[in-house]
């Protein structure tokens, strides 16, 4: 049987205890949790976040015209910071953490 990996932000709900008990029965899932603040996962999140916000909660759907709609008119979305920016925070938050002793 093949190992499943899955790629998930560094929100609290994926290492509560409920959560850990269940990864630890099923040994093939394997998490790898994005840094925080991981821009490609949030654009990611982000184009699901107005998906959901236009289409999905006004009701149930039968087809994917929400998707069709968005591809016909397709819009990037962009970063606003740029690598320094992102490795200065990355820097901020080593910082804390390191003798945080956790």
């Amino acid at each position: 049987m093949l190992d499943i990996h899955l790629v998930v932000d560094d929100y609290g709900t994926h290492k509560t205890p409920t959560s850990r008990n269940w990864l630890a029965r099923h040994p093939r899932f394997q998490l790898h949790f994005t840094p925080t603040s991981a821009s490609w996962l949030n654009q990611v999140e982000r184009w699901f976040a107005t998906l959901t916000q236009k289409y999905i909660r006004r009701g149930t759907h039968r087809t994917t015209a929400g998707i069709k709609v968005n591809n016909s008119d397709p819009k990037p979305f962009f970063r606003s910071k740029t690598a320094d920016h992102i490795l200065a925070s990355v820097e901020r938050f080593c910082l804390r953490t390191s003798n945080s002793r956790h």
